[in-house]
């Protein structure tokens, strides 16, 4: 059996724009993604609102640094086949007051951390794929916490793909099969996470078979 890790924000916990709650599992894409691979692949969610790539957040606490649980998270899920990350809509943050590359540069540490595991099948590292997060949406009562994040995040396809090239992982841009959802303009809606699961099964059984 595959072993394959989602490590994410609100967005692979399956934070629901309509309800402010969380969708069901099987509406969650890694939901959809375990759905559409079958039992030859075990999907483990690891998705936390606020997340960052490698930030301590000062008012959420510093337990949202995506760097600094990868590791435990890595080694408590190992052996593990797959690590499929998709995080940076948290860093758009105005209190953060970083650009888009460096958003893109921070998802490259991630990258770097399981590349340099040995929390694979052997002791060797696991493969990476790394989602681009889709742009911002029209954002309504998080506008001002999102300040200036909406131009940012229209960058984040050219720097994640410059950081993927760079540390020779795949690399898989979201905004061409899904949307952020104009109720917040960051979360995503049930249709969305349906075709951000069947889209990204398809990659991970060319990567995995």
């Amino acid at each position: 059996m595959f072993e394959v890790l989602c490590y994410g924000d609100s967005n692979t916990w399956g934070a629901d724009p309509v309800s402010g709650g969380r969708f069901n599992r099987d509406e969650r894409w890694p939901g959809i993604l375990q759905k559409s691979l079958g039992d030859k692949y075990h999907v483990i969610e690891e998705g936390l609102g606020g997340r960052t790539t490698v930030w301590e957040d000062p008012i959420e606490g510093r337990h949202k640094n995506g760097a600094a649980y990868l590791v435990p998270c890595l080694e408590s899920h190992a052996p593990l086949d797959l690590v499929i990350i998709m995080l940076g809509t948290n860093d758009l943050k105005k209190r953060f007051s970083v650009s888009a590359q460096d958003i893109a540069l921070g998802a490259g540490v991630l990258v770097d951390i399981v590349n340099k595991s040995g929390c694979g099948r052997n002791g060797k590292p696991p493969k990476v794929l790394l989602l681009i997060p889709p742009p911002l949406g029209k954002l309504t009562f998080l506008s001002e916490m999102f300040e200036g994040g909406t131009e940012k995040s229209r960058k984040f396809s050219e720097h994640f793909r410059a950081v993927a090239k760079e540390h020779g992982c795949e690399v898989f841009d979201t905004s061409t099969v899904i949307r952020s959802s104009d109720i917040d303009g960051i979360h995503l809606e049930k249709e969305a996470h349906k075709a951000l699961g069947e889209a990204v099964a398809k990659i991970v059984k060319t990567l995995l078979h």
